[in-house]
């Protein structure tokens, strides 16, 4: 059976806390490329076969009646509505590429490439929590990673909140090792670091470095829906 024209994203926050989702696009930017969610609000949105891009959440954004302000983690140049902006690392991605083949496979994945700020799960609508199979599986970051990101990798707020996101080891120390990059652009050359192993501790099924490929890119070519989702499971973490 043919797959519909367009595919629904539907994205729920469960944490005790607003979150501010960004959604970059090279093909369509969708939802002005940001809105607010509150705890326990859920917003469906339409999206065209071809599609590729990724989400994101915003911690502690204060924006004035334009829609201008500033974000504590994932902030996209000051504004609510992203409109093409990406996000200032570090920041939890959701990374999709819908009908990306004849046979309209979808690839997606929980990517921590550019560091962590919030838990964030991805898989089809119909498909059970627990299942993590490659195959129409649920990819999921579930951990609060800033509880055990090192003090290297720390982004502090200067407030009572201490730690509120975790950069990437690329991103903290910028070196070709770390960013897979120059003599490192391979995945023969660049294996996983004592950081990035952190990060695969906690959220195994999520991208941990570049080349972390075969346990976090998941497929699938019968979804109908997909439901993205902020702080699944039991990571109720707080927030500014």
């Amino acid at each position: 059976m043919a797959r519909s024209s367009t595919t629904p994203f539907v994205i729920s926050n469960s944490c005790g806390y607003t979150v501010w989702p960004g959604v970059l696009s090279s093909t369509q930017i969708l939802e002005s490329g940001g809105f607010t969610l509150e705890p326990g609000q859920v917003l469906s949105m339409e999206v065209p076969a071809g599609w590729s891009g990724r989400l994101w959440g915003r911690t502690g954004c204060t924006f004035n009646s334009d829609g201008i302000g500033s974000c504590v983690t994932g902030d996209c140049d000051g504004k609510l509505q992203c409109n093409g902006m990406g996000a200032d690392p570090p920041a939890t991605l959701v990374e999709f590429t819908l009908h990306s083949t004849a046979g309209g496979q979808d690839f997606y994945d929980v990517s921590l490439v550019d560091g962590y700020n919030v838990p964030m799960a991805v898989g089809p609508s119909s498909v059970n929590t627990n299942n993590t199979s490659m195959e129409c599986g649920v990819a999921s970051c579930a951990a609060d990673i800033n509880k055990v990101c090192p003090s290297s990798l720390q982004v502090l707020d200067g407030s009572e909140n201490g730690v509120v996101s975790c950069k990437s080891a690329c991103l903290a120390f910028g070196t070709t090792e770390y960013c897979c990059s120059g003599a490192y652009a391979n995945p023969n050359t660049c294996t996983p670091s004592s950081y990035s192993q952190i990060f695969k501790a906690a959220c195994p099924t999520a991208y941990s470095y570049a080349y972390d490929d075969p346990t976090s890119t998941f497929t699938c070519a019968t979804a109908t829906s997909y439901l993205i989702t902020f702080c699944p499971a039991d990571t109720l973490t707080s927030s500014t």
